[in-house]
């Protein structure tokens, strides 16, 4: 099952990192996404990245504070969120595509985690 961990609440300007593992089936072959959910509002992609971490996106909004990696031989998906502004704060789900390049298209990713909670106060 996939999972995402590491939210809490942070004050702004703080730091964050979530991960997104799975201890049943590996996703190494494949693109990974992070994507967050603001309250009352749409979910909405924040970072990407290709099976072997060599190509990434960002949204315009986490660009510079935000970074994706991965670690293939843990199956882990890592976003390191610096900078916190209070506007971070959301449900953060990752997901796996179905290919293995980085996309920004949501249809394309096939299976989701849960989500964690990420809190930033001003």
């Amino acid at each position: 099952q996939l999972q995402a961990c590491g939210g809490g609440l942070v004050q702004a300007g703080g730091s964050l990192r979530l991960s997104c593992a799975d201890s049943r089936r590996t996703f190494s072959n494949n693109a990974v996404g992070w994507f967050r959910q603001p309250p009352g509002k749409d979910r909405e992609i924040v970072a990407t990245i290709n099976w072997n971490g060599g190509s990434t996106t960002y949204s315009d909004s986490v660009k510079g504070r935000f970074t994706i990696s991965r670690d293939r031989s843990k199956n882990t998906v890592y976003l390191q969120m610096d900078s916190l502004k209070p506007e971070d704060t959301a449900v953060y789900y990752c997901a796996v595509a179905r290919g293995s390049s980085a996309t920004t298209h949501i249809a394309s990713y096939i299976y989701w985690g849960h989500g964690t909670q990420v809190t930033v106060s001003s």
